[in-house]
């Protein structure tokens, strides 16, 4: 059973078939042909050099003697049962590694007498012709070596003795054995490394490589060759002569070929296959004995020039470690340009003189304005044509009014007459269904766009800033850079006693959908007034201020909006320094307001059915009409659809039982009452006659609005840091979600390194440690749906203010980032892995701790910006959550931790590549065994002692030396989703009513 596990594990480690291409030859062991038969490497001999040689030295040449063919060994030579015995001074399997510097002597001088050995020295007077044996792993011409190969795993399937021979052939020409009969040393004279493998004294299989060099320490001598090429022999035992065949993954080794040897007696034969299976080191070898004969001349010639000066330490960075860096680089280089441009902006804008702007003064007037909403089929047309009746709705039909500066006007009708619309249409709101008429602000030229302040229904603010620190918030944004902070804080001050705040001034807004405790909802809506006052508005529009509050509450808020049309340029005008300013003109539409409530406002817009039945004076001038037209009636008809008006009757009341079953006649009559601009002294006839030049068409208003919306009062720096100033308040005050990330961040890292707490290095144990890595990996996962909600919770806000031009989304994404992503995503991430790792007993250096947390880092990016996007992608936060966790289990799918992703069907296979949690896991697996992670393990009695890559391939299909390719498409995943997340809140994320 073990034996069939191992077989299977290395015909599973053959990648495609290395075909060679050499051709035939008729001499073995990478002899070369010749006139009289074969030159043959040393120790081998016979006429296709296949017979190792038996006694004897390497001088011989061709006449030393060889090991017979053995009928015990299926037919092959073996030199264990043909009782060879080595000569003193010689050793190693075969008697090819010299021992003594006299062996070599007395071997040279038998063979060629007193010739010189150094013939491939320069001749030169003084030569130290003396001959010696080099033992040590350094290689001067041409040495041997053998070693015992003690494999544990190897050993439970062969437990007879394995040996290596290789010899390393630097510079044939230097070697004394170069001039040996019958005998080469390389074959096409450079440098090169041979090896066979023994086993029980036959020859199993034999490998070349070329050309090799040399590098030495000192400790360790390296040999790295190239172009690795082995062959098989047929039918012994490693290659088909028993029930376990590695003919097929022998003859596949290619690639580089490094042999490894030290000052312990110790080398290690290591090849990408055979590291895969042994682990980084390669096939281990020991009791490892060397020798070369070579003369004093060749090392005193040869010392200074031995490419030995190469450490370990000088090897070159990796192609993916230099993209890495040169990738992190670019982006802190692109990031300091950022900063110093943004710097250089800032300085430049609070430089730029103030030059005090339109405050106020301004008439706001609309013609004939009517929207409508049309079938989804309809609008692609709508634009050619002003109305159809094909399945449209419509909420105006022709509307006109005005309200000049310093006025307050209120828009009265009953539920659905089409008030809120009106309103933000004159506020430049964008809007889905079609709009005609025009709208003028009196007196700015053509296509000039006042500053139209907005106030909406719903009061959002944020809950965790004080009264003042909102205010100062959006001061600082909306207005320009160029005032001083002492002149903004001013103007804030100045604002909270106008509106009567200065009592709540230090108060926490506090959440305004009751569910926190601050300032009340009266004082809530006089700050949403403020927010928009602290922009020093031209007109201020507000939708139903009074909703929702009491009889106090509202009459505050509208005595302050009365306030405001009087004396908001006062207001605005200590911001120029001076002490006089202009009206501002105050619409505000008011549902059902008390008598006191009424009486307040200066004029009214009274709206039926998307009509206009009154547009005038307030007070009791509406009710004087509606009698006017009541009394006529009855005297043409004798009767009246309008009902009579009695006296001290709340008029307001008695405009919206008009209003809510108004006769037909009203709506052509309503227009004689239309004030205007001569009776109230509102535009003067220089006003009047650049009216018609100043017509804008609402269409191109609300473009107008959205394209103004591009331009900032501030600089993007500036924006970045007032939203980071406000970020770390929330951050500091709201410490719940920090401390509690935190907090079940240590003790999951806790639980789960306690659950894997040293895990062992078996088969079963490396299962456990993959299992560690894809519990972080899921964790991370379904932690990240926290950002989801966040981003949905603030949404509202970063609406409003984005529509009011408080600052750019990149901006606030930015900020976000900074905010949310490192102290709630990185941070916990961090700490979870950290406690996790060293408590699992994962790879203890610090190289593969930080690749670990680099890979986790990394992740936790991509799954927080994938969830932002579907934050901002779906208004409904339900929806987003469930897409989330779907996605999850999606990815806890296609991992590759519960199902081989080798065994999905095609049809379905692919979607592991849109899996990031796949390439998560595969890099951190990947990583771990890179760690050199060795399997040892007994199964069935058999000990088991090979690489964990292998484990890991077989048992998940994760591909080694994949690292760095999963490292990239993670930051490509970084990349596309940050790239998306800005597209959608730049293109989406914005007000539409």
């Amino acid at each position: 059973m073990p034996t069939t596990i191992l077989t299977r594990a290395l015909h599973g480690l053959t990648l495609l078939p290395f075909l060679l291409t050499v051709s035939a030859q008729s001499c073995s062991n990478y002899g070369t042909p010749d006139s009289s038969g074969c030159l043959c490497l040393p120790g081998f001999g016979g006429s296709n050099c296949s017979q190792p040689a038996c006694g004897g030295t390497i001088f011989d040449g061709s006449t030393r003697s060889l090991a017979p063919a053995s009928s015990d060994s299926g037919g092959f030579p073996n030199l264990t049962s043909s009782g060879c015995s080595c000569s003193s001074g010689w050793t190693g399997t075969g008697c090819n590694v010299c021992t003594s510097s006299s062996a070599c002597q007395t071997a040279y001088s038998a063979v060629n007498g007193n010739a010189s050995a150094s013939a491939g020295v320069a001749q030169t007077s003084g030569i130290n012709d003396t001959m010696l044996c080099n033992t040590m792993p350094t290689v001067w011409a041409a040495g041997e070596l053998s070693c015992q190969v003690n494999n544990p795993t190897l050993q439970a399937i062969y437990p007879l003795q394995s040996t290596l021979n290789i010899l390393r052939t630097l510079n044939a020409s230097l070697s004394p054995l170069h001039n040996t009969s019958g005998t080469t040393l390389s074959p096409n004279g450079s440098s090169a490394a041979y090896a066979q493998l023994f086993y029980a004294g036959v020859e199993q299989f034999s490998c070349t490589a070329s050309p090799c060099t040399q590098s030495s320490t000192n400790t360790t001598d390296t040999w790295s060759c190239s172009n690795l090429q082995c062959n098989c022999i047929v039918n012994t035992t490693f290659c088909g002569g028993t029930q376990t065949n590695l003919a097929d993954v022998v003859d596949t080794l290619s690639g580089s070929l490094t042999i490894v040897c030290d000052a312990t007696n110790a080398c290690n034969f290591q090849q990408q296959v055979l590291n895969g299976l042994f682990g980084s080191n390669g096939l281990s070898m020991e009791n490892c004995v060397f020798g070369e004969c070579v003369t004093q001349a060749v090392i005193d010639s040869t010392g200074a020039t031995t490419s030995s000066s190469q450490s370990a330490g000088s090897a070159p960075l990796a192609g993916g470690v230099v993209a890495g860096l040169a990738v992190v680089g670019g982006l802190i280089a692109i990031g300091v340009a950022g900063v110093v441009w943004g710097w250089v902006l800032q300085r430049s804008a609070r430089k730029r003189p103030f030059d005090g702007g339109q405050s106020g003064g301004v008439t706001v007037r609309w013609a004939d304005v009517s929207y409508f909403v049309r079938p989804s089929s309809a609008l692609s047309w709508s634009l050619f044509s002003r109305r159809t009746g094909d399945g449209e709705k419509t909420i105006l039909d022709g509307v006109s009014g005005h309200v000049p500066a310093g006025e307050l006007m209120a828009i009265l009708g009953p539920s659905g007459a089409g008030k809120t619309t009106l309103v933000e249409l004159i506020a430049g709101k964008a809007k889905s269904g079609v709009t005609t008429g025009s709208i003028t602000f009196p007196p700015l030229a053509s296509g000039q766009r006042p500053r139209v302040a907005f106030v909406p229904q719903t009061d959002i603010l944020p809950a965790v800033l004080t009264v003042r620190e909102a205010l100062t918030f959006a001061a600082s944004l909306r207005l320009p850079e160029s005032l001083s902070p002492e002149t903004k804080a001013a103007l804030v001050s100045a604002v909270l006693s106008q509106l009567g705040l200065d009592d709540v001034a230090e108060t926490r807004i506090g959440a305004t959908d009751g569910t926190g405790r601050g300032i009340s909802g009266g004082e809530a809506r006089r700050v949403s007034i403020g927010l928009e006052l602290v922009g020093c508005p031209d007109v201020l529009v507000c939708d139903e201020p009074t909703s929702g509050l009491d009889s106090v509450s509202a009459w505050r808020v509208v005595n302050v909006l009365k306030e405001v049309a009087r004396g908001g340029g006062e207001l605005f005008g200590a911001v120029k320094g001076g002490a006089s300013g202009k009206g501002v003109a105050v619409i505000c539409s008011v549902h059902q307001p008390s008598s006191r409530l009424y009486h307040t406002f200066d004029s009214v817009l009274l709206l039926s059915h998307g009509r206009a039945l009154y547009s005038g004076p307030g007070g009791l001038a509406p009710a004087r009409h509606f009698t006017g037209i009541r009394n006529a009636g009855v005297a043409q008809a004798g009767e009246s659809e309008v009902p009579p008006y009695e006296e001290g009757y709340n008029v307001a009341d008695y405009l919206l039982e008009i209003a809510s079953a108004a006769p037909v006649g009203l709506f052509s009559s309503s227009r004689v009452s239309e004030v205007k601009p001569e009776e109230n002294g509102a535009g003067t006839p220089n006003q009047r006659s650049g009216e018609k030049g100043g017509v804008t068409d609402v269409e191109a208003l609300m473009g107008l609005n959205r394209s103004s919306t591009g331009e900032y009062a501030t600089t993007f720096l500036t924006q970045f840091q007032v939203l980071c100033g406000r970020e770390w308040k929330l951050l500091r005050r709201d410490k719940t979600l920090f401390f509690t990330h935190v907090v079940i961040s240590a003790i999951l890292g806790a639980f789960c390194g306690g659950l894997y707490f040293n895990t062992g290095v078996t088969i079963a144990g490396f299962q456990s440690r993959v299992g560690c890595l894809f519990f972080l990996g899921s964790l991370i996962a379904f932690s990240s749906l926290s950002a989801l909600y966040n981003i949905v919770e603030v949404r509202p806000l970063f609406v409003r203010e984005r529509s009011n031009s408080y600052y750019s989304p990149t901006a606030w994404l930015l900020s976000r980032f900074f905010f949310d992503v490192i102290p709630l995503r990185i941070l916990p991430t961090i700490i979870v892995s950290t406690t996790t790792y060293w408590m699992a007993g994962l790879a203890h250096d610090a190289a593969h701790f930080f690749k670990f947390l680099l890979i986790l880092v990394l992740y936790t990016l991509v799954m927080t910006l994938f969830n932002f996007l579907l934050a901002t992608l779906f208004r409904n936060g339900g929806i987003a959550i469930l897409i989330s966790a779907l996605t999850a289990l999606y990815q806890m799918t296609y991992a590759g931790f519960f199902v081989h992703l080798s065994t999905i069907p095609p049809v379905l296979r692919w979607l592991q590549w849109l899996c990031p949690l796949k390439y998560t896991l595969e890099a951190v697996s990947v990583n771990e065994v890179g760690s050199g992670l060795m399997i040892q393990d007994v199964l069935q009695g058999v000990p088991v002692n090979i690489s964990a890559a292998l484990i890991m391939e077989l048992l998940f299909g994760f591909v080694q030396d994949s690292y760095y390719r999963d490292l990239l498409v993670l930051f490509a995943f970084t990349a596309g989703f940050g790239i998306l997340v800005i597209g959608v809140v730049w293109l989406k994320v914005k007000e539409k009513r």
